[in-house]
């Protein structure tokens, strides 16, 4: 009888919105206006953030706030630190925007000018 048996192979999972399906540089298709639910300003219905609370996270709050102000959007960005909700859109490496309820963004922080491009390369 050993008490060291043999290691359990593990599998990995990727931490990405795709599954690993998709490459990295890819941004997933984003639901349009009609598809979400409540106010809705130039075709965006929702911008959140999703974070630990981390110092990382809440700059990526300002950040994205600053960006939908420096565009003239009327809109509120929410902030996301219940873990469930977090994990409830698979996000597993953080922070992570989510515009329209798909993410398009995780893991590093963008300044406001990087969120505006990416808002722009959406077609917003």
């Amino acid at each position: 009888m050993s008490l060291f048996g043999k290691k359990k192979e593990e599998t990995k999972v990727p931490a990405c919105y795709c599954g690993g399906a998709a490459p990295a540089s890819e941004a997933p298709e984003v639901k349009r206006a009609s598809e979400c639910y409540g106010k809705t300003v130039d075709g965006i219905c929702c911008i959140k953030v999703l974070g630990a609370g981390c110092k990382f996270c809440h700059e990526q709050y300002e950040n994205a706030k600053q960006a939908v102000k420096n565009m003239g959007l009327d809109l509120e960005v929410e902030y996301i630190t219940d873990m469930e909700k977090v994990m409830a859109y698979g996000v597993m490496s953080m922070p992570a925007i989510v515009v329209n309820e798909q993410v398009v963004s995780m893991g590093k922080v963008l300044k406001a000018a990087d969120v505006e491009k990416l808002l722009h390369k959406l077609g917003y």
